[in-house]
């Protein structure tokens, strides 16, 4: 079973990821991912702000998720490099990763995220870029 077939019949228990971070899947289709998480006491750092390990990690699936939906049958990914700008920082409430491929070659993908709070007119918090490798899988 594939890892998008996982995901249509388990939703976030599909990735043990989400299930630990309480990561929701919004949608993913055609490049595209969305993901919700609500902001918790345990994933902030000593000055009370979300730690910004966490942004990188929700853009990271989210944008793993994305190139999922534009794999072929036996390929597999692996993040090669991801860098994250961040913006500005939240205490609480949901956070939205909603991510885009930007191109899909023969063995390397580059995707690109941005997080915010929800809502058509959610403020920008963080952005990210990430190459994977695409590898043909046997």
């Amino acid at each position: 079973m594939s890892y998008l077939e996982e995901v249509s019949l388990k939703g976030r228990d599909a990735n043990p990821f989400f299930k630990m971070m309480g990561i929701d899947i919004v949608s993913y289709a055609e490049g595209q991912a969305v993901l919700t998480m609500d902001v918790r006491p345990d994933m902030l750092n000593g000055g009370g702000w979300l730690q910004g390990g966490v942004y990188a990690a929700l853009a990271d699936e989210a944008m793993a998720l994305a190139l999922f939906t534009a794999l072929k049958e036996d390929e597999i990914i692996a993040t090669i490099s991801e860098t994250t700008s961040f913006y500005r920082g939240v205490r609480d409430g949901t956070v939205e990763a909603e991510a885009t491929v930007v191109r899909k070659g023969r063995k390397v993908a580059f995707t690109k995220g941005v997080v915010r709070r929800p809502g058509k007119d959610g403020e920008i918090l963080a952005e990210s870029s990430a190459s994977f490798t695409v590898i043909a899988h046997q």
